[in-house]
């Protein structure tokens, strides 16, 4: 029982931090960080630029740094913080500057996609800002809640800096101003979600902290000024806490069923004569797999259904779609026996290629001297030899520069061994060896 009571009075100590918070102190940086006038506004502009050529270059370094320069944080700190304290007017003022921070990002990476030269095939790191997912929702709210323990401590660090790149609010930003600069509604749409999410769950990871610690409460006139803006408040976080949860549980399920798909896809790969090349969720719910190579029957269509199945997908959910569902031209068969065709050449090489590998090994192998057989065989033969060197290498003549195989017996005789037995010896291991170029030499 002493040990479970010394170990929670350690761990107690340990996680305890009301030592090291200042929460007037946080009040008044949180405060003084909402505004965006003057030079906020126009680093806000720059380091959007900067982000947005990042993104335009596929440049993560160049997004990172974007993200450093960025003062979007306090905005949505200081939402959350005046929900918290239950500050009607600090929260008019947060969501105005927060509105303005919004508008003035848009702006900036707008214009700049407008006027940018720069065109990419294929912007990943814009299409990896259209898609929010649970591990966003999850960095969004622990990054919060480290932030707001890093403005309440007494001891500043670097913690805002890597909550701000790890909660990454610059680059939806910009990819909602490349949705606008393009008219493109997937763009602009996915990435104002992302960006939603990524607030609200700051927001209220400051707002659950500032709740625990003993920040001050705002003062109200009378005590029915205090219950209506008191019960305002907790309306609007009621508000904002279902919709995220509703979020929240929204995008576990689809990782979920992605999760699912992704295993169900990588097992059926290649399925009796036809190669499932990729696959499509659309709505959340409903899986269109795209296949190619032979058309599928119907009793292949139900094996696949069935696989699908057992990774618990719903067999009215999935949707296959392969040639056989459309027209089929000569260009698109064509393109078919050309990917086949392909196919086969590169096994062919590959073939080739280990037949070869093959024969060159077992040349090698044929090439093995059996050292220590080789050895003992000598020894028994000759029973005067007693160190046995043996290996294989080449003989260079001093007038030319070419060179011939050898393979060199170096055998230590002590002198007991005549010019005779040494002849022998070296007819002996050409014939063991199968190879003319042994040449025996003796040292005493």
């Amino acid at each position: 029982m002493n040990f479970w009571i010394k170990t929670k009075v350690m761990f107690r100590e340990i996680a305890d931090i009301s030592a090291h918070i200042d929460t007037a102190d946080a009040a008044e940086r949180i405060k003084s960080n909402i505004w965006f006038r003057g030079p906020n506004v126009w680093i806000l502009a720059f380091s959007i630029i900067v982000a947005s050529v990042g993104l335009n270059i596929n440049s993560t370094a160049v997004i990172i740094g974007a993200m450093l320069i960025s003062p979007l944080m306090g905005p949505i700190i200081g939402t959350g913080y005046a929900l918290g304290t239950n500050d009607i007017t600090l929260l008019k003022q947060a969501g105005k500057n927060l509105l303005v921070m919004v508008a003035v990002s848009l702006l900036a990476s707008s214009l700049f996609f407008l006027l940018s030269p720069l065109r990419l095939v294929n912007p990943t790191e814009l299409m990896a800002r259209t898609s929010p997912t649970l591990y966003d929702v999850l960095i969004a709210l622990f990054g919060g809640l480290a932030g707001i323990l890093e403005t309440s401590r007494k001891e500043r660090g670097t913690v805002i800096s890597g909550v701000a790149i790890a909660t990454a609010l610059m680059p939806p930003l910009c990819t909602a101003g490349y949705g606008l600069a393009k008219l493109d509604m997937h763009f602009f749409l996915g990435a104002m979600y992302l960006f939603t999410i990524n607030s609200v769950f700051i927001a209220l990871a400051t707002y659950a902290t500032v709740k625990v610690l003993p920040f001050r409460q705002a003062e109200f006139i009378d005590a029915a000024t205090a219950k209506r803006q008191r019960s305002f408040i907790t309306l609007l976080v009621i508000a904002v806490v279902f919709p995220s949860i509703w979020s929240a549980v929204s995008l576990v399920n689809r990782n979920n069923l992605e999760r699912k798909v992704l295993d169900f896809i990588t097992e059926n790969k290649t399925f009796s004569r036809s190669y499932i090349y990729d696959y499509k969720i659309t709505d959340g719910k409903k899986v269109e797999v795209f296949l190619t190579g032979d058309p599928l029957n119907e009793v292949e269509r139900t094996q696949l259904l069935l696989a699908a199945e057992r990774f618990g997908l719903d067999q009215e959910k999935i949707v296959i779609n392969d040639h056989s569902a459309t027209p089929v031209n000569d260009e698109y068969e064509q393109m078919v026996r050309s990917i086949y065709d392909r196919a086969d050449e590169e096994m062919a090489r590959k073939d080739a290629h280990i037949r070869q590998l093959e024969e060159q090994i077992l040349s090698l192998r044929a090439q093995d001297i059996p050292y220590g057989q080789l050895a003992r065989e000598i020894r028994f033969r000759y029973p005067e030899v007693g160190e046995v060197t043996v290996t294989r290498g080449a003989a260079v003549p001093a007038d030319t520069l070419g060179s011939e195989p050898r393979i060199l017996v170096l055998a230590r005789t002590g002198g007991k061994m005549g010019p005779k037995e040494i002849g022998e010896m070296n007819d002996w291991l050409k014939v063991r060896l199968n190879d003319t170029t042994v040449v025996v030499m003796t040292v005493n």
